[in-house]
């Protein structure tokens, strides 16, 4: 075997705890003879942890055949092992024990055998190191089928003869695990690919299903704007949906996208359809509303107040019912009416303003009529309520005759007017059931009742035993007289 060049980086392991820092090399060029490798006290200072590739990346470097470095991070005990499978001849052939024979994996000619050993017991650990870079690498969630595939691949190629010193079979035995690990892996990632799959579909049919219950609502209620605005949103979610789940079924996916395609169509046949509905009412709204502006336009210098008031309104409730003929046209409409509509009732409000001038005359008058009016009352007995009636009436014939008053005013003095006429009243009321034979005839008849009802009870009362019952009886003789003392 040709000379090679051995740096410590060639036996050193790569291990999810810990990745060694290469050392510079200690020789360069052809192999020299050396003294055995002196395994240096451990640093306290801890190594850092560079960045870690695959184990298929690290099995994919072509081989360095370097002197080893004068310091090992591995422990002498774990070397030892190592170089107890193989020997080393005079020739500086290196041969390495596999059950009961052995197997020449190299040479290091011009090197001493302990030399020699030692380099290729760093290559066995070096090879172990991968594995165990490789079993924790199956730990995470990232890996990939593909990944684990390359991996057992070359590694499989580098355990099966290995140019190392070591227990080659405890090393194959760790590579069967791991592809049994790595085969379950696969298996593990596969259900996990498929119940994603299974996840990325039900996901997309909600979208499906709330894009076809959308359009399944369509009707004359509808909103079509906010309706839109839904299914742009879930358009927006199906290519989010696509671009960040998994890749579904070709079948499956088409068959979706066929069912949320249709619904979308659907519903913009069904929109265009409204929009020329929208279109043919709003010109046959603007044809009503045209017609009221022109009525509207022959009615504004009438002074008929009343009934053009009336007619006015007759209008604005057509133009209500007539509906809208978009923003623009309706604005532009409005503002014709309008101009109709002001022109009489501002007309209007100036023969009221004159009018109300005369109005606020009538109330200074109607006010001293109802302090005349006021002093009427209290009345004592009927002979004054007599007299009072008849004054009153005197005042209330001035009252019709003055006229109006403003329109404020109007309940507030009318109320004050009633409030005598009723305390007139209530003395009137109150002579005539003082004489009403019937009445007394009603109030005795009741009083008896009563005194009966109660005599009664004092009886129920005195032979009650229960606590209960007992003042239930008592609570309805006191109601009883108090209605007694009412009507004496």
């Amino acid at each position: 075997m040709a000379d090679e060049t051995v740096t410590e980086s060639e036996h050193t392991p790569q291990t999810p705890e810990q990745a060694p820092t290469p050392a510079a090399p200690e020789q360069s060029g052809a192999a020299q003879p050396a003294a055995a490798p002196t395994p240096k006290a451990p640093a306290k200072a801890p190594v850092p942890k560079p960045h870690v590739p695959s184990p298929a990346a690290l099995a994919k470097k072509p081989a360095q055949h370097k002197v080893p470095a004068a310091a090992s991070i591995y422990s002498q005990a774990d070397i030892k092992a190592s170089e107890s499978f193989g020997r080393v001849d005079e020739q500086g052939n290196v041969f390495v024990r596999e059950g009961e024979s052995e197997r020449e994996v190299g040479q290091f000619p011009g090197a001493t055998n302990e030399e020699a050993l030692s380099l290729y017991a760093h290559r066995f650990l070096d090879l172990k190191a991968k594995l165990e870079v490789f079993a924790a690498r199956l730990e995470a969630a990232n890996i990939k089928p593909k990944e684990i595939n390359d991996s057992l691949k070359s590694l499989g190629e580098e355990v099966a003869q290995p140019a190392v010193v070591g227990d080659i079979a405890s090393l194959q035995a760790r590579y069967e695990e791991l592809k049994s690990a790595g085969e379950a892996k696969k298996e593990t990632l596969a259900k996990a690919h498929q119940e994603a799959v299974a996840k990325a579909v039900a996901e997309r049919t909600a979208i499906v299903e709330k894009a076809e219950a959308l359009t399944a609502s369509l009707g004359d209620t509808t909103n079509w704007r906010s309706t839109a605005d839904k299914f742009r949103s879930l358009f927006d979610q199906w290519q989010q949906h696509q671009r960040t789940s998994v890749r579904i079924d070709k079948t499956d996916a088409d068959a979706l996208w066929k069912r949320f395609s249709s619904a979308r169509t659907t519903f913009n046949q069904a929109r265009r359809k409204w929009a020329q509905n929208r279109d043919n009412e709003r010109n046959e709204t603007k044809r009503l509303k045209e017609e009221i502006i022109a009525e509207a336009n022959e009615l504004k210098d009438s002074t008929a107040w009343g009934d053009t008031s009336r007619k006015f309104n007759e209008l604005m409730d057509r133009w209500k019912q007539a509906g809208r003929a978009g923003r623009n046209e309706d604005d532009a409409l409005w503002t014709r009416f309008r101009e109709a509509a002001d022109t009489f009732f501002n007309a209007r409000q100036a023969d009221r303003e004159q009018t109300d001038s005369s109005e606020r005359d009538n109330l200074v008058k109607k006010e001293e009529l109802l302090k005349k009016a006021e002093a009427l009352v209290p009345v004592k007995d009927a002979k004054a309520a007599k007299q009072a009636r008849q004054a009153l009436a005197a005042i209330q014939e001035q009252w019709d005759e003055i006229g109006y008053v403003p329109r404020e005013d109007m309940r507030r003095i009318e109320g004050r007017l009633d409030a005598v006429d009723k305390q007139i009243k209530s003395v009137e009321d109150a002579e005539w059931k003082s004489r009403d034979p019937e009445a007394d005839a009603r109030k005795s008849s009741f009083e008896e009742q009563l005194t009966a009802q109660l005599a009664e009870l004092d009886a129920q009362i005195a032979a009650a035993s229960d606590p209960k019952k007992k003042a239930k009886l008592e609570a309805e003789k006191a109601t009883k007289e108090q209605w007694l003392n009412a009507v004496k």
